[in-house]
């Protein structure tokens, strides 16, 4: 069954084409090493929550729009060993040069348990 990378971060609105730029770069390189897709989502209508919400989880700014990601990989071997490769490959560049703050990048690596 499929594996799944998911990503949460905010995005300074400014920055749009910037993030884009590196999430096009990067699909290359993850679909190079195994992945079978890679979706990113710029938020429209994420609503503020009053106890938990997308916002809220990466704290934020007023400028900053949320955006949601994921990588399908065909296995969690295929997963370990391509993003091994892939964080490896020097195209992705630098952590510190990336077009949002990496402190508030939430990420998670899940099992499937439902593809319908």
């Amino acid at each position: 069954m499929t594996y799944i990378d998911g990503f949460v971060a905010a995005v300074e609105t400014k920055n749009r084409d910037a993030y884009k730029a590196v999430a096009e770069k990067a699909a290359v390189v993850f679909k190079e090493n195994g992945a079978l897709s890679v979706v990113e989502g710029w938020g429209d209508d994420v609503p503020d929550g009053e106890v938990t919400s997308f916002p809220m989880a990466v704290k934020a700014k007023p400028d900053e729009a949320v955006i949601f990601s994921w990588i399908i990989w065909p296995s969690k071997e295929a997963r370990d060993a391509g993003m091994k490769k892939s964080m490896e490959d020097p195209r992705l560049g630098n952590p510190e040069d990336m077009p949002f703050d990496g402190k508030r990048l939430i990420y998670g690596g899940f099992e499937v348990l439902l593809e319908a």
